[in-house]
């Protein structure tokens, strides 16, 4: 059984409340979890803070085992620096050919006849 740790959508409309959980991979967004192990409430209070609260033995648990974070879970396990952040998307990777930080070109290795 695939598990991930994933957001759970709580609250109303326009005023998100998110829980943070270990679920079948197959299950729906809002359905039957195995583990809630936090809460994140991306509306910012009065002093501009967005509360993220993580159970992070709990978390290393089930990270331990095999749970896959989603993307928005290793943001939020990242910030909270539980995880190493992850790369970002869309942002070239550097790689063995890579010279101050432009890629060189590679060209084909001449054919042998």
């Amino acid at each position: 059984m695939p598990v991930k740790l994933r957001l759970q959508r709580f609250g109303r409309l326009h005023k998100p409340f998110y829980h943070i959980v270990a679920a079948n991979s197959k299950s729906p967004r809002d359905g039957k979890h195995l583990e809630k192990l936090g809460t994140y409430d991306p509306i910012p209070d009065r002093h501009g803070n967005k509360h993220i609260r993580f159970d992070v033995e709990r978390v290393y648990h089930w990270i331990k085992i095999g749970a896959e974070p989603t993307e928005t879970v290793t943001r939020l396990l990242s910030r909270a620096q539980i995880l190493p952040p992850a790369p970002r998307r869309g942002l070239p990777v550097p790689g063995p050919q890579a010279v101050n930080g432009l890629a060189a070109a590679v060209e084909p290795p001449p054919h042998s006849s």
